[in-house]
Formats: C-alpha cells, sequence, structure tokens
C-alpha cells in the first residue's frame, strides 16, 4: 500500500481518530450565561451584527485547539514510524569447507589426530556464510550458507568415518553449491587415489579460488590389513607392510596366534580359525594407524548346520555338494525310518511313495513351527507332501526355456540351464524365483511359521545344471537359507558398504542406534541386528597407504572473495516525531500558563 512508502508501521495512524472527539468537544461546549448590562447594549449589538457563526468563530480562533490536534498527529506520526530510505554498504564473503574424514584423517600424529588438526584448522576459515562438504564414506553437505555460529556447531559435530574417501567428488560437490565469489577451502591429507586434482583444475577454471590444507604428519611404516575372505570356518587375512624396511607382526584371533614376516612393500597371508560368535583379529604392535590394524569378525554362535536327506534313491550330486560345505554335517536316510535327532534343514530328495510314512513328512513340518528349513527335490511321481509343497504337480514337460530368474540371495550371480524335463505345475504358496516359459516354477521359497521352504523343480536326471561349477554354490546358500543362517561372507562387511534391513527395524552400531531399511558402515566394529551380529572392518589397500605426497602449502588468503552489496534501508524517524509531539505539549502548557488557566 502506499502508507508503507512513508511509515513502517501504518495502524499507527489510527491515533488520529482522537482528533474527532477533540473536535466535538470545542463543537458542543456551551456557551456562557450571558447578562444584559444597558451600558452596553449598543456595544454588543453592534458586534452580534459583525458575527454570522459565533461557534465557528470560536472554533477557528481557539490556538489551544490547534496546539491540542498538533499535538495529536504528532502522536499518530510517533507511532506510525515514518521513515526515510538510505543508502547502506554490507560487504559478504562465502567459504566453503570441505573436511576430509575419511578413514586415513585418523592417524594419529603426535598426540592429536590428522583430523582433530584439520578440524581445528577450519575453525579458523569460518567466514560470514559457509557450507561445510565432509568427504568421508559420502560427500554430505552437512550446512548450506550457514552463519558462522551454526559452522562451529557443524564441525563440533563432525567426526572421522572408518570408511575409505572420495575426495574429488566432494570438491565437485563443493563447486556445485558454491557461489560465484566464493571460496573453496579443502582441508586434507591428500592421500587419496581419487583424481582430485582435476576436481580443483575445474573449479579454478570457474573463476573459484580454491585453497589446498594439507595434514599428513605421521604414517610413516603402516603396517595393515587390506583384504580377507572366508573358506569354511577360517579366515585368511592379507596384510601389506607400506613401510621402507622389514617387519614383524604378530596375528592373533581368539586363542589362536601367528607370526608374519613382511620386507619392505610385502603382501602376506595368514588363516586362523574363526570361533563361535566371531572375535576381533589384531595385528600387534600396532602403529600410528590403528583402524587397519584391527579385523572384526561375525560368526555364529553356531557355526554347524545339522541337514538330512531323505531319499529312497540318493542323488550322488546333491549329496556331494553337501559334503564339501564345511558346516555342514549330513546324515543320509532312507524312509520308511523314523526321524530321530535334531536337525536344522530336511530335503527331500527321490522319494518312494509307497515307503514314505506319514512320520517322515510330520518331522518336515515340526522342522518349520520350530525355526528350520524343508527342501523338496522335483521328481516325475510326487509322493504326498501335504501342504510341504509348494506347487500342484499336472504333468511332465520338455525342452522348456527359460521364463524369469527373480534376483535373490539363491540366485545371485547363478545361471541356470533350461532343463530337458521338468515338472509342469502351478505355484499355489510363496513365489517363484525361477520359472519356465509357461509359467511353471522350477524354483520357489516360502516362509512357513518360523521356518522357510524350498521347492527345486530341476530334475537331477533332466538337468545339466548338475555338471555346473555353481551348482554346490546354490546348494549352500540353499542350506544357510533353509537353516536361517547367513555366511561368514554375508556377516562380514567392508566399511563404506551399505547394509539392508527390514524398513524401520533398529540396529546398534558402533556410533548409537539407527534405523533401516539402510543402514550405511561408516564406523568399524558390529552392529546388531535382532539376533544377529554384522562387523565392519577398514579393507581399503588406497586408503591404507597413508603416506601422501607433499602438495604446494597455501597459507589463508588476505583477500578472500567478498562481495560489496549496495542497498537502501529504511532509516525510522520515530525519535523526530516525539519530540515534535513533546515540543507542542509544552507550547500548550505555556499558553494556558499565559492566558492563566493554569
Amino acid at each position: 500500500m502506499v502508507l508503507d512508502e512513508y511509515v513502517l508501521s501504518p495502524l499507527g495512524l489510527l491515533a488520529l481518530l482522537g482528533i474527532v472527539p477533540l473536535v466535538l468537544l470545542y463543537l458542543l461546549r456551551p456557551d456562557p450565561i450571558r447578562r444584559t448590562l444597558p451600558t452596553f447594549q449598543f456595544l454588543a449589538t453592534a458586534r452580534e451584527q459583525n458575527v454570522s457563526n459565533p461557534k465557528f468563530e470560536r472554533l477557528v480562533r481557539s490556538l489551544l485547539l490547534v496546539l491540542q490536534l498538533l499535538a495529536i498527529v504528532a502522536l499518530a506520526g510517533t507511532l506510525a514510524t515514518p521513515y526515510v530510505l538510505v543508502p547502506e554498504s554490507e560487504t559478504v564473503s562465502e567459504t566453503v569447507l570441505v573436511v576430509d574424514s575419511s578413514a586415513s584423517m585418523s592417524v594419529s600424529d603426535g598426540g592429536a589426530t590428522r583430523f582433530e588438526r584439520a578440524r581445528s584448522a577450519a575453525r579458523n576459515e569460518i567466514s560470514g556464510t559457509t557450507t561445510i562438504v565432509a568427504a568421508g564414506g559420502t560427500d554430505d553437505v552437512l550446512l548450506r550458507r550457514g552463519t558462522p555460529a551454526d559452522a562451529r556447531n557443524t564441525l563440533d559435530e563432525l567426526s572421522p568415518t572408518a570408511a575409505p574417501g572420495d575426495l574429488r567428488t566432494a570438491i565437485s560437490t563443493a563447486m556445485a553449491v558454491a557461489g560465484e565469489d566464493a571460496r573453496i577451502v579443502v582441508l586434507s591429507d591428500f592421500a587419496d587415489d581419487s583424481p582430485w586434482q582435476d576436481a580443483v583444475r575445474e573449479a579454478r577454471a570457474r573463476g573459484l579460488v580454491v585453497e589446498l590444507r594439507q595434514f599428513a604428519g605421521g604414517g610413516s611404516g603402516n603396517v595393515g590389513i587390506i583384504d580377507r575372505r572366508f573358506s569354511g570356518t577360517n579366515v585368511t587375512v592379507s596384510i601389506k607392510n607400506y613401510g621402507t624396511s622389514a617387519t614383524t607382526r604378530t596375528v592373533s584371533l581368539g586363542g589362536t596366534t601367528q607370526e608374519v614376516e613382511l620386507g619392505a612393500g610385502d603382501v602376506t597371508t595368514a588363516t586362523l580359525p574363526v570361533p563361535a560368535g566371531g572375535g576381533e583379529l589384531t595385528l600387534s604392535p600396532g602403529d600410528s594407524f590403528a583402524l587397519d590394524d584391527r579385523l572384526y569378525v561375525a560368526a555364529p554362535e553356531d557355526a554347524s548346520v545339522d541337514v538330512l536327506v531323505l531319499t529312497n534313491d540318493e542323488n550322488e550330486y546333491l549329496t556331494a555338494a553337501l559334503s564339501v560345505i564345511p558346516q555342514v554335517t549330513l546324515t543320509v536316510d532312507n524312509p520308511p525310518t523314523t526321524v530321530s535327532g535334531t536337525y536344522d534343514v530336511i530335503i527331500y530328495s527321490n522319494i518312494d511313495d509307497e515307503r514314505f510314512l506319514r512320520g517322515n513328512r510330520e518331522a518336515g513340518q515340526d522342522l518349520l513351527a520350530d525355526g528350520g528349513g524343508v527342501a523338496i527335490q522335483a521328481q516325475e511321481e510326487m509322493p504326498n507332501y501335504d501342504n510341504l509343497l509348494l506347487v500342484s504337480p499336472q504333468e511332465m514337460g520338455s525342452n522348456p526355456s527359460l521364463g524369469s530368474v527373480t534376483g535373490h540371495e539363491l540366485t545371485r550371480e547363478i545361471t541356470f540351464p533350461p532343463p530337458n524335463e521338468y515338472v509342469v505345475s502351478n505355484l499355489t504358496d510363496g513365489r517363484a524365483l525361477v520359472t519356465a516359459t509357461d509359467g511353471s516354477p522350477l524354483l520357489a521359497i516360502a516362509e512357513r511359521d518360523a521356518g522357510r521352504l524350498v521347492y527345486y523343480g530341476f530334475l537331477e536326471d533332466g538337468s545339466a545344471f548338475k555338471y555346473n561349477y555353481q551348482y554346490p554354490v546354490f546348494w549352500k546358500r540353499t542350506v544357510f537359507y533353509l537353516a536361517g543362517r547367513s555366511t561368514l561372507t554375508d556377516l562380514n562387511q567392508a566399511t563404506g558398504e551399505t547394509l539392508r534391513i527390514n524398513e524401520n527395524q533398529t540396529i546398534e552400531t558402533p556410533r548409537g542406534t539407527a534405523t533401516g531399511p539402510e543402514v550405511r558402515l561408516d564406523a568399524a566394529g558390529f552392529y546388531q541386528v535382532g539376533d544377529e551380529r554384522f562387523a565392519a572392518s577398514l579393507l581399503s589397500e588406497p586408503e591404507s597407504d597413508i603416506v601422501a605426497e607433499p602438495i604446494e602449502q597455501q597459507e589463508a588468503s588476505d583477500s578472500a572473495p567478498v562481495t560489496v552489496e549496495e542497498r537502501l534501508v529504511p532509516d525510522p524517524l520515530t525519535e523526530w516525531a516525539a519530540l515534535g509531539a513533546l515540543g507542542l505539549v509544552i507550547v500548550e502548557l505555556g499558553y494556558l500558563r499565559r492566558r492563566g488557566d493554569l
């Protein structure tokens, strides 16, 4: 509205309404009582002839009324806050801080870590407007154009991760969020194998000032674990000596130790058994980079899986594949038999219907109720499996093409050949992972009660899959799935990877509690998901190479890019309006004194 161009609070002008009762008071004021004096009658008559309206004549000539009206106007002006526009200059500067929080920044350096030194230096780079990008496991923008107080709080809350970093991506992110005249300050050890120099050149080509601060003290002679692999119940670790002289390390896990000798730049291995429940594998003596001196190993309390194969015509390919799995304790029995003992998995294969007892079927049903697993292999004439069978058999078919293969832990990176013969059937429960072109399930799974069911639709005599090197891999996965167990490889991850759990499921991490469905493994240690424990460790040869080439040191720029903004701002005139109102009140009091009313 128009008034906004002159006053900041237009509602204050409502005080002008006070003029109305003041004027009415003067207009309605009663006339004085008149007394007729013969001596002055002639003079009074003559005066009345010259006055057309005595009331308005009194209003016009009342100096007191004028003063009071002006006082009300001045008071209303004070409440409305009049202003004038005046020019104002403001200096604005923007700094984008890229703080390396990758694993190598935790190297100890003279009583402090590289990260602690970098964070302390970052506080000195804070400007009026500050953006902070963390170059850790991810390139997160922690603060976007915040105040100095916000920047200090963000740096105080930032901590190093145990994951490999990507400095190039972080610098590119900083370049994307930076303003035209911003400067980028990168604080890192620059022990990064990514081509971060390309990102620096690109930012400078855009006209941005990029300053580099290197914190690379400590770290000489590092020896660390760079890889691990599991075989059966053993773990084999790869150890590398990054130093320039030979050294000896002792590898320990549980109650087992092994000594290794490494020459300069050598890589060697050590194999140790994994104890029940897992543990922490350590290198001793340690060095300034503690993260790669320790490997967290998660393992189930009971590593063995007891498997019973019920068959009247033993499938030697199946039993051979199961027998080579170190964790599997295999039992083969022939119906009619009484199933005794405790098993984690029961597999029904090539069953003679006439010899298949109800107790054999009920053993599988009881196992499902107890949280175990049951697998049924297809055959030309199916016995009565009751509700254990996930399909409804129709007839035999031949030479189908594969329809679809659904992604699942059982089918990951496994190539299933189309069978020569198969059972044409309809799925009655669960979901199919592999199907023929007519929709017949060739592999199906379901969860029943507390347990799990698998239907394996490849007939051994009618399929070449049994000759495939992936055949034992498939049955190992299947047995562990049916038993509700995860393999050692699944339980042990590298930092920087993502652990997928159920949506809204809670997980205990080394840094506190997190919620699914995805949790990034940025900290080394154990992660508890329900009754299952996972482990994450640093396994990165480039990240363990913590000695970086010195870069050209750049001191803090005294001429950091700044922008001077000219703008018009309102200058309130409230004090002048108040002084005017006060002056009018003083004049009014003086007038009343002179007139004799005071």
